[in-house]
This record gives C-alpha cells, sequence and structure tokens, in this order.
C-alpha cells in the first residue's frame, strides 16, 4: 500500500508536521528523506530494509558510494543527497560550537566530533584549537591511520598550534573497532602531548575517543 493511502494520521510526514521530528522512528525520517519507494515497497518498507541493510543511520551515512549505489532504490543521486545532510549536519554543529565557549556547549563538541569521526574506517586524529576564551578557532584534521593505529607527532601538533595561535586545544581521534575505551597507548599520548603543549602555554582541555555513536571524555573521566 502507497503511504498516500495510509491514513493521514500515520504517514510519516504529517506526523512530523504536527508533532514534531523526534516523534519519528529512525526508518520514518529516512523515508521522508527517501519520498519515494520502488515497485511494491513504499517508502517506509525501503528505509525499513536499508536499516537492516546498514544496521543503524550512522551504517547508512558512513557507507561507501558502491555499497549505497548497488541498494535498488538508492543511486548516485540519493548517495549524494545523503553526503549533503551529513556535510550539512557538521557545518550546523561546527557554527554552534564557533559561537560561544566551547566548554560551555560540551554537547556541540561531543555532537560535532561524532559526526566528523563515527562510521569512518580508519583512524583519524583531530584537534580543535581554541582561543583564550575557549572559542572554537578551527578543527583540523592532523593525521589519517590505518583500522587500528595512528601515528601521531607531538612536534606537528605543536606546530599547528602555534600557527593557529590557540590558547587551548580540544584533541579526539575515533576507534574503528566500535569500542569507546582509552588504550594505554592512547592514554601516553595524551600525557606526551600535554607535556609537550604546556613548553608553549597551550593548555589540552580534553581527549574524546569517539566509537560509533558512542564517546568517552578524559576530562569527564578524570584522566587528564
Amino acid at each position: 500500500m502507497a503511504i498516500t493511502d495510509w491514513p493521514e494520521a500515520e504517514r510519516p510526514r504529517e506526523r512530523l508536521l504536527n508533532d514534531g521530528a523526534q516523534s519519528l522512528s529512525d526508518a520514518e525520517l529516512l523515508a521522508i528523506f527517501l519520498r519515494v519507494g520502488v515497485r511494491g515497497k513504499s517508502a517506509v518498507d525501503l528505509a525499513r530494509e536499508l536499516m537492516l541493510e546498514f544496521g543503524s543511520l550512522n551504517g547508512l551515512f558512513f557507507a561507501s558510494r558502491q555499497a549505497c549505489t548497488q541498494v535498488k532504490g538508492l543511486g548516485d543521486a540519493k548517495y549524494a543527497q545523503l553526503q549533503a545532510v551529513l556535510e550539512m549536519s557538521r557545518r550546523a554543529l561546527a557554527e554552534e560550537m564557533q559561537a560561544r565557549d566551547a566548554l560551555s556547549s560540551p554537547t556541540a563538541v561531543r555532537d560535532y566530533l561524532r559526526l566528523k569521526l563515527a562510521g569512518l574506517p580508519h583512524e583519524v586524529f583531530l584537534a580543535v584549537f581554541l582561543d583564550a576564551q575557549n572559542r572554537v578557532l578551527e578543527a583540523e584534521e592532523l593525521f589519517r591511520g590505518t583500522l587500528t593505529q595512528t601515528s601521531v607527532y607531538p612536534r606537528e601538533v605543536v606546530k599547528r598550534a602555534l600557527a593557529r595561535n590557540a590558547a587551548g586545544v580540544i584533541l579526539a581521534h575515533n576507534h574503528p573497532s566500535g569500542v569507546a575505551e582509552p588504550s594505554q597507548a592512547d592514554r601516553w599520548l595524551t600525557d606526551q602531548l600535554k607535556a609537550a603543549l604546556a613548553l608553549v602555554d597551550v593548555k589540552v582541555l580534553d581527549h574524546f575517543v569517539v566509537a560509533g555513536t558512542n564517546s568517552l571524555s578524559f576530562a569527564e573521566r578524570g584522566l587528564l
């Protein structure tokens, strides 16, 4: 049955307009994005199949172009739209981070880092450089590695902090394994970076480990 044949109170778009986007499931939100289904399947049916295929919205957003376009009902146009939605979300969160004291809006920082790092198939290390009022100067990817490790060089981090005239920095990296727990190497690296940056009066304010939809804050764990 086509969605247009459903009772109006059950249609995802009408429910969103009446009750807000938060009232819809992931599949229903995806169905609104898809707009139409395929032969024999409504947009909601197709969205549910996609959620099963990719495991989650994150799984779909971070899937490769090839993986997406192999699914009936998705193609280059829909893949491009998905990537545009993801990038707009990143930029909106970056604007929110930059508009205020980063420490007074930790949710925006955490959400931005999750959108930036979650779902990547390789490790990435980035830094959010802050001014003396903890306002964001720039978020910059510094190093990229493999599935299990990234080589991070404290000297290069110090050089980038000085180039940005930063007073503080929030560090972050992802764990493609899906486990948001810091390894002993992560703790050792954080200590090394704190010591190196302290020599040029740059304070490490936090270090986030992102794994899928989960993230861990060194500051909240008392690890800094």
